[in-house]
């Protein structure tokens, strides 16, 4: 079955740009089903979100690394969203700026009822800094389910790309909280189907149809 003939493909291919908020209090109504892309600044969340919908253009990411500061909202359908957060760890924002961010994040997390499952994406060259494990920290207090994206596997070998996975998997394991990691390639499409699954699970789609019976 190609990539396109999958049922979570065609509903991720249907995204349509939705909202932006400010402030996490400006978000659509809280119902049905979301699930959240974070990451550091330049981690590939925008090119990841263009790859999974096969849009290229849906997710923009600032031309200043750093500067976005919405959340985006991407509808899947009447029910389903995507939400692009903004970008965290540019070193070159103000501690003000990075403070205010950090906490509209937080209080997306910890308030969104229908937020289903977190999309942590992580550059496989530098996985693990600490505004990742401060998420994931506000992930495991809310008990919400994470998976992590090793972004940019392409610029490693396969075997480093691995040991980098590996090396990552048991950084994580005692860490709390319910978190998978895999490897991902927006250029080369590593990991696509993977990641889609992941998205399926928490999105509940296709919806199961119960039978007569």
């Amino acid at each position: 079955m190609s990539e396109t003939e999958r049922p979570i493909s065609r509903m991720l291919s249907r995204a349509q740009f939705l909202t932006s908020a400010a402030k996490a209090r400006q978000s659509p109504p809280d119902q049905g089903y979301e699930i959240a892309f974070a990451g550091r600044s330049n981690a590939g969340k925008s090119s990841a979100i263009n790859r999974l919908t096969r849009q290229r253009q849906l997710a923009r990411s600032s031309k200043t690394p750093g500067r976005t500061q919405l959340i985006n909202f991407f509808s899947l359908d009447d029910e389903r969203r995507l939400v692009d957060l903004p970008g965290y760890g540019y070193a070159a924002v103000s501690h003000q700026l990075q403070a205010a961010w950090q906490e509209e994040l937080a209080s997306y997390l910890n308030t969104r009822r229908c937020l289903r499952g977190l999309i942590l994406l992580m550059d496989i060259r530098h996985p693990g800094k600490d505004l990742d494990l401060m998420l994931l920290g506000w992930a495991a207090e809310r008990g919400l389910a994470v998976h992590i994206l090793l972004t940019k596997c392409d610029k490693l070998n396969r075997g480093p790309a691995l040991q980098a996975l590996a090396q990552t998997r048991r950084m994580l394991a005692d860490h709390p909280g319910q978190i998978s990691v895999q490897l991902f390639s927006s250029n080369a499409g590593t990991g696509l189907e993977a990641c889609e699954d992941q998205l399926a699970q928490w999105l509940e789609w296709p919806p199961v149809t119960l039978s007569d019976d």
